[in-house]
């Protein structure tokens, strides 16, 4: 089995706390559907490594699964994205570079090197701009000793 065989599993979500004006809560719900809206059909790019299909969020309103804060959630399962990792952080971090958000959690999960989790917060609430993101990452790996 070589290593293009091996399934990765990613997964995760953007979380986002509005202002509190309703116009602008809706204003900023609206710019992280865009965002996502604008990203690459996985159809239409074979090399993009994020596309929109891969994303969900609920509607506007409280009945619609959005109370205070807007969930976005994401999941795909690739052949050995590890070995383009970098590449897709690159992706996902300019998505997250275009939204409104607190924290973003994405869990990679290998069949090699385990569960990665990474994490991204940003304390007084991201706006869409250039400025650098800082990331953390834990990593756990399930290892079987045999006596």
């Amino acid at each position: 089995m070589n290593h293009f065989d091996q399934e990765s599993i990613v997964y995760g979500v953007i979380r986002h706390i509005p202002a509190t004006s309703d116009l602008t809560a809706r204003i900023e719900r609206r710019t992280n559907w865009a965002a996502v809206q604008n990203l690459p059909a996985g159809v239409d790019d074979d090399w993009s490594l994020i596309c929109r299909e891969m994303f969900a969020m609920p509607g506007d309103h409280v009945l619609s699964g959005t109370y205070q804060t807007q969930i976005i959630h994401f999941a795909a399962s690739y052949r050995a994205v590890e070995y383009e990792w970098e590449a897709w952080l690159r992706q996902f971090e300019s998505l997250l570079k275009s939204m409104f958000w607190v924290s973003a959690t994405v869990h990679l999960e290998t069949e090699l090197s385990g569960k990665h989790t990474f994490n991204w917060q940003s304390e007084h609430g991201h706006k869409p701009s250039d400025a650098e993101l800082r990331m953390s990452c834990e990593w756990e790996r399930e290892a079987g000793f045999a006596i």
